[in-house]
């Protein structure tokens, strides 16, 4: 790594508008940045939210993985069209604005909220083979074991389906 003529390879992680410290300092921590680093990634974007950790800024001069973060961007979607891996918090926006970009996904769950809807979410669609699921303790593991290949691009449902059953069940005409 180091040399103008390697392809940057950039993984973006998105942590919503919440604070999620755990994830954020999953992310930062040698391990994970080291598997990154080993699965060939050249740059690490945090998008951090309102969390109280902050992560360690590293140039990537010495040939390691460059790290950089910012709290808020009213917009992530050229983050998420020019990363090559995206790790996210298990928000159903951005895991569906990434699936719908068919890249690469990470879903990465708080288990310290009460409802866990969020999981129930991230579990189906890893095991329909949409993404990568995980909590923050074992991220670096699931970095190691992910293999691209094993991932089914997803395929968004067509809303008119739906709304023409309701119209149907409501005694409208179909159109």
């Amino acid at each position: 790594m180091g040399t103008a003529m390697e392809e940057e390879r950039m993984v973006f992680v998105t942590v919503g508008t919440t604070s999620f410290d755990k994830f954020v300092e999953a992310v930062d921590s040698e391990r994970v940045k080291e598997a990154l680093y080993k699965r060939g990634y050249t740059h690490l974007l945090i998008q951090m939210g309102r969390d109280s950790y902050i992560p360690s800024k590293v140039s990537g001069e010495d040939g390691s993985l460059n790290v950089d973060y910012f709290t808020f961007s009213s917009s992530i979607a050229d983050y998420l069209k020019s990363a090559s891996l995206i790790i996210s918090h298990a928000g159903s926006g951005s895991i569906f604005e990434t699936l719908r970009l068919s890249k690469p996904l990470i879903v990465v769950v708080n288990e310290d909220l009460m409802d866990n809807h969020q999981a129930e979410l991230a579990e189906e669609l890893a095991d329909r083979k949409h993404l990568f699921f995980s909590r923050p303790n074992n991220l670096a593991d699931a970095i190691d074991s992910m293999d691209l290949e094993y991932l089914v691009t997803y395929a968004p449902g067509d809303p008119n389906t739906i709304a023409v059953e309701i119209s149907n069940f409501l005694g409208f005409p179909s159109v």
